[in-house]
């Protein structure tokens, strides 16, 4: 929960900051899933951001919850003790986090879950998926920042790849995912004051942000007994 709190602090407080109406973040409750939650969201009245703003209100909230998440997730690796098996993958920045709390512990290393490892997991997860340069997630709205209405072809090519990619892997816990995500739209919508140039500093920045995805995102989250759990 700090975690989430914490993403949407972030985007809470940039839109305060920019004077772009926003509500207070709520929580949605799923008590069926392993976190308890389906995740927390705030109301905002997007459309009256320009392309600067949206760029920092977008990117506020995964780099808030990362703040959370990397320190929660090394305190769960100081915790963590050897096991023979798990049934959870991890990112790689969570290989990376183990190569420098634990260097003890050879690469390939099983580990055993606890609260605060979980919890770090959770954040990565999460991140990673709202930080997918689609539609209306985090990361959409950055690409959109970043490229205007060439975020259109960014956006259907990570579909296609998605979709492409679930069918050759047989990943069909992503199925869902991509029939929300269709019904939301592809396509980013349009902003106020589309020409506005977003600096160079942002533009770095945003290139940077488009790894987020890359280095905490787990295509196959869960896996079978027996697999290793750091890869």
């Amino acid at each position: 929960m700090a975690i989430l709190s914490a993403h949407e602090a972030g985007h809470f407080v940039a839109a305060w900051q920019h004077r772009i109406p926003a509500t207070l973040p709520f929580f949605l409750p799923l008590p069926v899933m392993l976190t308890g939650t389906l995740g927390a969201v705030i109301g905002m009245e997007g459309a009256r951001a320009d392309r600067k703003q949206l760029f920092d209100i977008a990117l506020a909230g995964p780099l808030g919850g990362l703040v959370v998440a990397v320190p929660v997730f090394i305190v769960g690796l100081m915790c963590a003790q050897p096991t023979d098996a798990s049934i959870f993958s991890m990112p790689l920045l969570a290989t990376w986090l183990l190569r420098l709390i634990r260097p003890d512990w050879p690469i390939g290393q099983v580990l055993s879950p606890n609260a605060f490892l979980m919890a770090g997991w959770v954040g990565f997860l999460v991140t990673g998926l709202n930080m997918i340069p689609i539609s209306q997630l985090d990361g959409g709205h950055v690409c959109h920042a970043l490229f205007g209405k060439h975020s259109r072809g960014v956006a259907r090519a990570v579909l296609l790849g998605a979709i492409t990619a679930i069918i050759l892997t047989n990943a069909d816990h992503w199925v869902l995912m991509i029939v929300i995500i269709t019904f939301m739209g592809v396509d980013h919508p349009p902003i106020r004051n589309e020409s506005q140039p977003l600096g160079k500093i942002r533009t770095v920045l945003g290139l940077g942000s488009l790894a987020i995805p890359i280095i905490t995102f787990m295509p196959e989250p869960l896996m079978l007994p027996g697999l290793i759990f750091v890869r």
